[in-house]
């Protein structure tokens, strides 16, 4: 038998129901390849060996009476930014550090009770702010294809921890991107759902009208099982919709002949590299193998984007931001980190009396632009494809190098942030890597709740290629 580690989640349910290996023997394997890579990649803050292990025993009793369902008995990990009940929940920030939740997320909840096995929870940037992990209160997440590089954010560590066989699936979080950008660093696939379509319920806040919960994981195929799992409304959640929850396996092996797909001009502008543009021409042109008409699109307010979704996000941030006054969380906020300072006081600065009508409200009226020109484009293609990151991973502290760091590590999201005010789903996919051998994706977005439809492209686009299959040869500390 082959490495456990490296299975999909369909492979291992079939081992698991046929008896050939118990939960607690996968989740042991995965407890050890966690804890032998860790101390390379930084990718987890806590692994939970105890709890684990004895999530993996209920799962096997739920087998052993065949109740099982497709994600029973199967090790996944968790983005440090969920409230887990009586485990350490830290969002990365020393802030928060001991803080034991009293009750959990639901979309934690709701993998327990498909009888999941959590691994631990990933390391990330605190509170969600930046795009490389390097702004933790911890050690930075480094890229397991390469050391000396960041791997992506905020959801680094979830991305590192699957690229690296430590977890079979993850849940990341992306409110600009932080579940695509570290998807695309790494070779994962990862989906930004549509704003509402999985409960935000116990997810620590950073910018609430932005916020979206997601699943990341090895391939399409293994996205669309932990979606239908997790998608669904919430009482506990006002803003989680009640939009019917299609079956997403069923779509994936659908034709995509006669299909449309958009790229955006104001996308291949001269601050792309080289070679994500010519990775993206030839995933365009795979599709067109596969009878996919390509259409050029032009969207003038994306070039606004970044400056919309920051002026939005760090508004947000601010409001939510101030309940961490040291009484009920832990600790006080003179612990919050240079990066989190930044963003509230240039949210309260956004929100502020002589202020807000110059910046935040007419962020609001360019959202609503954005909103419209997506819109229209939707009316003539099926999905819009475009670059995740502008260029593959860089080496820690490269941005820094300029002395307007902070403002290119903002604008590297650029192709991400459009859709988190627009509320629209993209899935980034493993597309191919450059010349120093660093992986590069691509991104698919779609209209409102058109997870089912971006998930067969994505699929079909992977039946294709052998991309998304690729490891890096990482060796562990010894």
């Amino acid at each position: 038998m082959t490495d456990l580690t490296t299975h999909s989640i369909t492979s291992l349910h079939q081992l698991l129901t046929t008896k050939q290996i118990t939960s607690y023997e996968l989740t042991q394997k995965f407890l050890d390849r966690a804890e032998a890579i860790n101390p390379t990649t930084h990718a987890f803050i806590t692994i939970e060996p105890e709890h684990a292990l004895s999530q993996a025993r209920a799962a096997d009793k739920l087998i052993a009476s065949a109740k099982a369902h497709t994600l029973t008995g199967i090790p996944f990990c968790l983005k440090d930014a969920y409230i887990t009940k009586d485990l350490t929940t830290t969002c990365a920030s020393k802030v928060l550090h001991g803080y034991n939740p009293p009750y959990s997320a639901t979309v934690y909840q709701k993998l327990l009770d498909q009888g999941s096995v959590l691994i631990g929870k990933n390391n990330q940037d605190a509170w969600g702010h930046g795009g490389s992990s390097e702004n933790t209160d911890y050690q930075p997440v480094t890229n397991p294809w390469d050391s000396t590089r960041t791997a992506g954010g905020s959801s680094g560590g979830s991305a590192a921890a699957l690229i690296s066989d430590s977890a079979v699936f993850a849940i990341g979080e992306d409110t600009g991107g932080s579940i695509r950008n570290p998807a695309s660093f790494c070779n994962i696939s990862g989906l930004k759902v549509t704003y509402g379509r999985v409960s935000r319920y116990g997810a620590i806040a950073y910018a609430s009208s932005l916020d979206t919960v997601g699943p990341m994981a090895k391939s399409v195929v293994d996205l669309a099982l932990v979606l239908q799992a997790i998608a669904g409304p919430d009482p506990l959640d006002a803003s989680s919709s009640t939009e019917p929850i299609p079956d997403y396996s069923r779509h994936l092996n659908q034709s995509l002949k006669g299909k449309t797909i958009g790229f955006i001009k104001e996308h291949l502008n001269s601050g792309l590299d080289e070679e994500v543009k010519q990775t993206l021409l030839a995933a365009l042109d795979t599709y067109i193998s596969q009878g996919v008409t390509i259409k050029e699109l032009s969207l003038p307010t994306i070039s606004a984007s970044a400056s919309i979704y920051y002026i939005l996000a760090f508004s947000e941030t601010s409001s939510n931001l101030a309940r961490y006054d040291g009484v009920r969380y832990g600790h006080s906020r003179d612990l919050f980190s240079p990066e989190t300072k930044r963003r509230i006081m240039m949210g309260s600065f956004s929100l502020s009396s002589g202020y807000y009508d110059a910046y935040y409200k007419k962020a609001l009226q360019a959202r609503t632009q954005l909103i419209h020109e997506f819109n229209q484009a939707f009316t003539q293609v099926d999905v819009i494809a475009s670059p995740v990151m502008p260029f593959p991973a860089y080496k820690f502290g490269q941005l820094n190098t300029s002395d307007n760091y902070v403002i290119a590590m903002y604008l590297a999201d650029i192709y991400t942030c459009a859709t988190n005010p627009v509320g629209i789903p993209s899935l980034a996919i493993p597309a191919g890597f450059s010349t120093n051998h660093l992986p590069i994706g691509i991104q698919l977005m779609g209209p409102l709740f058109s997870e089912a439809s971006l998930l067969n492209f994505g699929h079909q686009y992977q039946q294709l290629t052998d991309w998304h299959t690729r490891r890096p040869k990482l060796i562990p500390k010894s």
